[in-house]
């Protein structure tokens, strides 16, 4: 059976295992992996890991190597335990596509990823080894909205994502603050009010949508001032282009628009000397060629 030995066990010393560098799991729980040293020293490593099997090249010859695949907290906490040797089933021929597709089927199975963890280890499935989402999907068993939403989560801020694997705000937590990602003072306060409030995921919805609405609601625009339009049609006539008046509360701006730089020229031209305008006109009539428009905003007289 090609990928295995047959499925067959082996007891492998420990100091001849190295990690595997796709392990998607990045935080071990030194507590809950003391715990389980001390259960490896009363009844041993009931669980075969699974290891790749590796030939190294050394000057004093050829030795054997060997890199985990999955069960890298049973064998931390076997040298913790101080046990020498550990079961092991060994694959070979297994791409590095194939070993981080294994440990993270084997931690999802375990349910032992936290979702960062998870998310990471699903962009990297879809980043470096080209998987879709729908693949990633079917090879654990979920759907693709479900692998599309978990991927989501890495665009939220790195203190965020500490807090979410520490277990200090929970998944659900997750989607009210991806809400107010486009305003990023909304949503560190809002995560401070999280933590310090203890708000659970559907007050924390309710209050990031009401966030969210209160930010998009504008008020409605005055009606058109009649004597700023009439200004605005004088000066569109006199420069031969479009102007747009923006008027505040003390003062304003002229908006002028011009289509190449030889309309700017012109523009300037009848602004510093009126009498040329017709003139001017003949000589260079204004272009419409939408494609070269230009924008002289704050452009006072």
């Amino acid at each position: 059976m090609s990928g295995s030995y047959y499925d067959s066990i082996f007891w492998i010393e420990v100091d001849k295992i190295k990690p595997n560098p796709y392990q998607p799991r990045r935080d071990f729980d030194q507590a809950r992996l003391q715990e389980l040293a001390e259960s490896i020293r009363q009844y041993g490593v009931l669980q075969p890991i699974v290891v790749s099997r590796q030939e190294v090249i050394r000057d004093d010859g050829i030795a054997v190597e060997y890199e985990l695949i999955a069960g890298e907290r049973r064998w931390r906490a076997a040298g913790l335990a101080g046990i020498s040797q550990v079961p092991a089933v060994i694959r070979v021929d297994d791409d590095p596509k194939m070993k981080l597709e294994l440990a993270i089927i084997e931690n999802l199975q375990r349910e032992d990823l936290n979702s960062v963890d998870r998310a990471r280890a699903f962009e990297r499935l879809a980043n470096e080894f080209n998987f879709t989402h729908l693949e990633i999907g079917r090879k654990v068993g979920k759907s693709r909205e479900y692998v599309s939403n978990t991927i989501r989560i890495l665009a939220l801020p790195e203190d965020v994502l500490c807090a979410l694997a520490e277990g200090k705000i929970m998944e659900g937590h997750t989607r009210p603050l991806l809400m107010l990602t486009d305003r990023p003072e909304d949503q560190r306060s809002f995560f401070e009010r999280m933590i310090s409030g203890n708000l659970n995921v559907r007050e924390a919805e309710l209050a990031a949508r009401g966030i969210a609405v209160d930010r998009a609601r504008k008020p409605a625009p005055p009606p058109p001032d009649p004597e700023i339009v009439e200004l605005e049609k004088r000066l569109a006539e006199t420069l031969g282009t479009r102007v747009k008046i923006e008027k505040k509360e003390d003062g304003g701006q002229i908006k002028i628009d011009f289509f190449s730089p030889e309309d700017l020229k012109t523009i300037l031209l009848t602004l510093s000397n009126p009498s040329s305008v017709a003139e001017t006109a003949k000589e260079k009539p204004v272009s419409s060629n939408e494609d070269d428009l230009y924008n002289l905003e704050n452009f006072n007289v």
